[in-house]
């Protein structure tokens, strides 16, 4: 499988301020599609420096008023297998707010699936473990109860958090065709609202985001995992950055009969 790694743009690490990568956020649409916006993020994980691995997901296929984590202890992808954390995943279920993930769960959830074989191409010939959580339909007190689990998890040395969402997904068969005319052709008022909410995540404001949610209905499908991101950032303490580097449509839609999904990837990194 090629995973476009090397034709990305890799922003510089391990050199004055002395970045440290905490975090990705990445599609995960058919690697035909949205596998060079997931590159984008890839490349800037240096394996040398990762030990854990944090995957955040949204439910498409199950309701779920909580989050999830696997029951497996081993991914088998196309480039590799690897390891599940399962003493981090059996910690989280002791503290309450999580469930189990049943196998046939696990296995029809793409929003985690469609990541792992990047995972296991970069990281491979490296240890490290990995801590897959499925995130249900949430309110924002409960982002911030999950948010506040995790943030504990983001200060500690090693650990990389990847966050798994499409942005808008734009045309009658979304449901969705939200269009201001003012922006031109439709795809650049599609751009300009997924940019909108992007800004407000480079903010690391998951009450603005949250708002601006509820004010345009943008089909974000990781909306939960973002925002749940967003809360343990800012409980951690760690003094950190996110930037998006790469932003696509499937397509560019002009007449309200067209259709796309819009791929956004960005990095959070910490200076010390």
């Amino acid at each position: 499988m090629d995973v476009s790694l090397t034709r990305a743009r890799r922003l510089v690490f391990g050199s004055p301020p002395y970045l440290q990568l905490k975090a990705l956020i990445g599609p995960h649409a058919g690697y035909s599609y949205s596998g060079p916006t997931a590159a984008h993020g890839y490349v800037n994980i240096d394996p040398s420096q990762v030990t854990k691995i944090i995957l955040l997901g949204p439910s498409h296929h199950v309701y779920l008023r909580g989050c999830a984590v696997s029951g497996a202890s081993t991914y088998e992808t196309p480039v590799g297998d690897i390891t599940v954390d399962v003493e981090t995943c059996k910690a989280l279920l002791k503290t309450g707010n999580f469930e189990k993930m049943s196998l046939r769960v696990d296995e029809e959830e793409h929003s985690l699936e469609l990541h792992l074989p990047y995972i296991a191409q970069v990281m491979k010939g490296h240890d490290f473990s990995l801590v897959p959580i499925m995130v249900g339909s949430i309110d924002a007190e409960l982002e911030k109860v999950y948010g506040e689990i995790l943030s504990e998890y983001f200060g500690k040395p090693g650990h990389l958090f990847i966050v798994s969402t499409d942005f808008c997904h734009w045309g009658s068969r979304f449901r969705y065709t939200f269009y201001d005319r003012s922006f031109g052709k439709i795809w650049r008022c599609v751009e300009h609202l997924d940019r909108k909410g992007m800004d407000l995540i480079e903010k690391k404001s998951p009450t603005e985001f949250r708002d601006y949610l509820e004010e345009y209905n943008n089909t974000i499908c990781g909306r939960h995992p973002i925002s749940i991101f967003l809360q343990a950032v800012n409980l951690s303490g760690v003094e950190s950055s996110i930037k998006f580097v790469h932003y696509a449509q499937s397509s560019k839609c002009l007449r309200e009969t067209d259709s796309s999904v819009s791929y956004a990837s960005a990095i959070c990194y910490s200076s010390s």
